[in-house]
């Protein structure tokens, strides 16, 4: 397997020379400075896996789950993506994933409607598109490969939330970008759980801010929070970035252990907080094996064993046997509750 990982700082380069920059190697590990991005079997099979952005530890893990499962196939496999998370920076990777021929694209989408076009030139160059963690509109890629359902997501987070603030209070959502395909489903999910379900009747959602999963505006964004609603009780953020910007700013505030915390998050990422009382539970499926299933669903795709309709089903090694469900979602699962009582069991 070939690895490489490039970042904003050559995206103009690649539209210009790919092919020389293939020949050669070159890497940029987003500091500026270059990395050898190892190498391996590399073979037929050609994926190219483009994230939100660069230098977040979510998708390390995805991109961790999609390489393993790039050895055990035996594709060729690179990283590349923007060091900030928006629509713009991704258009310029998706179209030398075009120029250079792919196999197959995997793609975390910042936004649903804007990329259709370069995926569109894509696809019209035989890229298999597959988007992960956020979709973009159906008819724009192959496959979308869901961590979870909206509903389950949203409804998981809610209940978290109400039950550490006592099922009443005033709460907000620290989100990522505003154009963010999936963290808009489940704010809509839960704003319509919180008006129609009487379970919920006393909790009051305040605000709903944006961090663009960055972390320090993330930070700035729960200080302000904070400051604007003397009497908020909780926040959710449905954002790996977000809830560990948040959970830090809290663990050294008069607020720590007042203002419950919950959201998505990784384990690692998390774990001091939740070990220091910051944070009581949160939640995530794992994004490993997010960036695992979505390799092999562009293995089943390129060699035709599937064609994305309703009813296909493929193998994806360890995690089994899944099928197509209805728009080309492949859904992988239901998010898990950590807590203290648990975390200590999981390494991602």
């Amino acid at each position: 397997m070939k690895i490489q990982k490039r970042s904003t700082a050559i995206a103009a380069l690649l539209l210009t020379a790919t092919f020389s920059l293939a020949a050669c190697g070159s890497d940029d590990n987003g500091d500026g400075g270059s990395a050898d991005g190892g190498s391996g079997g590399g073979g037929d099979l050609s994926i190219t896996m483009l994230p939100k952005n660069l230098g977040n530890a979510y998708f390390d893990t995805s991109t961790d789950g999609a390489e393993k499962a790039a050895d055990e196939i035996g594709a060729e496999f690179e990283e590349v993506g923007p060091d900030t998370a928006s629509p713009d920076a991704q258009v310029s990777y998706i179209n030398t994933v075009a120029q250079q021929g792919k196999s197959a694209l995997l793609l975390s989408a910042n936004d649903p409607d804007a990329l259709c076009d370069a995926i569109d030139e894509a696809r019209s160059a035989d890229v298999k598109v597959i988007t992960f963690d956020a979709d973009t509109n159906p008819d724009c890629r192959d496959l979308f490969i869901n961590q979870a359902t909206a509903e389950g997501i949203a409804t998981k987070q809610l209940e978290l939330v109400a039950d550490q603030i006592g099922g009443k209070g005033e709460i907000a959502i620290l989100s990522a970008s505003a154009n963010a395909t999936n963290q808009n489903a489940w704010i809509e999910t839960m704003e319509q759980e919180l008006a129609d379900n009487p379970d919920y009747a006393d909790i009051e959602l305040v605000d709903t801010v944006y961090g663009d999963d960055d972390d320090q505006k993330s930070f700035d964004q729960t200080e302000a929070l904070l400051q604007n609603h003397p009497n908020l009780k909780g926040i959710i953020s449905p954002t790996t970035v977000g809830i560990a910007a948040a959970a830090r700013y809290l663990s050294d505030s008069q607020y720590k252990g007042k203002v419950a915390l919950t959201g998505l998050g990784t384990p690692n990422q998390m774990r001091e907080y939740v070990e220091d009382g910051t944070v009581t539970a949160f939640a995530l499926w794992n994004p490993g094996d997010l960036g695992y299933l979505a390799t092999y669903a562009a293995q089943a795709l390129v060699d035709g064993d599937i064609s994305g309709e309703e009813g296909d089903s493929f193998e994806a090694g360890d995690l089994g046997s899944f099928e197509v469900g209805a728009d080309g979602v492949v859904l992988l699962g239901e998010p898990y509750t950590f807590d203290a009582d648990n975390i200590g069991d999981f390494d991602f």
